[in-house]
């Protein structure tokens, strides 16, 4: 099992990948959501400045997000700076696309896209939009190609465990491993929630709220979006999360649902996170540090070969110190 991290891509986010670097963490993952986080590409060049050995990624791209020939050409500068550490994540789009108000594209057009952006890298001739593309950088100008990097598919669900198989070097899902990726992919990371619990603490501790209630209030949003308003309703809290939620235009409702998203509860979610915690964590890292441990063996025992743990609230740095020693990594 391989012990990685995540992040809700931030100024601060070279930092915390050097630390994570310190303390042992085999990746860095980081997230690709213009309308919530700076550019993913600006943040992992510097990030590339400040490490040696951390693997380093975006996670996920999403193909509507940018011509597959600029992902080409940051993936060369990317690998340029970081020789042997780079890997990729390209997915349908969750908030990526919903904060846009959009809807997650279709898988087939994420397979043309991944598709493409393997022939580029690979030095071919591709074709997008109905023009040929290549790859022209003169040495100097990015790696040298044929360009060697993982490319992991974003995928909770059969078409997207399809595409994986076909087009992938691993799959990357989101907080519930996904049985079916065993036959997909022999790499299935797996990104995780939570927060390692203080001797004593309690899950209504506001320090709990504050580092584990972004992970949490996830659900809503997911659920709302995928399910609609039945199914946010079965959640706890869910009907006076939904009624706040609908006293916004609907034209603008995106904006309410993922303000915050994965950094803090928002407005609309901080008054239900007491209520969804116990059973948000039930299926997180939260817990005691044997408890964190324990999970981790679980999600070893279903198929996941890497945890991708994002920490949040306000001390980045306390969360990835506690994971890491719960985790039993060494630096």
């Amino acid at each position: 099992m391989d012990i990685s991290c995540a992040f809700a891509t931030s100024s601060d986010t070279p930092a915390h990948v050097e630390l994570a670097e310190t303390l042992g963490f085999r990746r860095a993952w980081l997230y690709d959501s213009p309308a919530l986080y700076p550019d993913v590409w600006m943040i992992l060049t510097r990030c590339a400045e400040r490490t040696s050995r951390i693997g380093l990624g975006p996670g996920v791209l999403v193909p509507s997000l940018r011509h597959p020939m600029v992902n080409a050409a940051a993936i060369a500068e990317l690998v340029d700076l970081a020789p042997g550490r780079v890997a990729v994540a390209v997915g349908s789009g969750f908030t990526g696309r919903f904060s846009l108000g959009k809807r997650p594209l279709p898988w087939r057009q994420v397979a043309d896209y991944v598709r493409c952006l393997k022939a580029l890298l690979a030095g071919e001739t591709a074709e997008w939009d109905g023009a040929a593309i290549r790859m022209m950088h003169p040495s100097g100008f990015g790696a040298k190609r044929p360009i060697d990097v993982p490319i992991l598919i974003g995928a909770d669900g059969p078409k997207g465990l399809a595409v994986a198989a076909e087009l992938g070097d691993g799959v990357f899902s989101a907080a519930v491993p996904q049985p079916d990726a065993v036959q997909a992919s022999d790499w299935r990371a797996l990104l995780a929630f939570g927060t390692v619990l203080d001797d004593t603490e309690e899950l209504t501790s506001d320090r709990v709220a504050d580092a584990a209630g972004p992970g949490a209030v996830v659900m809503y949003h997911a659920i709302y979006e995928r399910g609609g308003a039945a199914a946010v309703d079965g959640l706890p809290g869910g009907r006076g999360w939904r009624a706040a939620i609908e006293s916004h235009p609907a034209n603008e409702r995106h904006l309410a649902i993922h303000e915050g998203h994965l950094v803090k509860a928002n407005a609309r979610d901080e008054p239900y996170v007491a209520d969804l915690l116990p059973l948000a964590s039930a299926a997180s890292l939260t817990g005691t540090a044997d408890q964190v441990s324990a999970r981790i063996g679980e999600f070893a025992a279903a198929g996941v070969t890497e945890i991708a743990y994002q920490p949040a609230g306000s001390d980045i740095e306390r969360e990835l110190r506690s994971f890491a020693s719960a985790a039993g990594l060494v630096g």
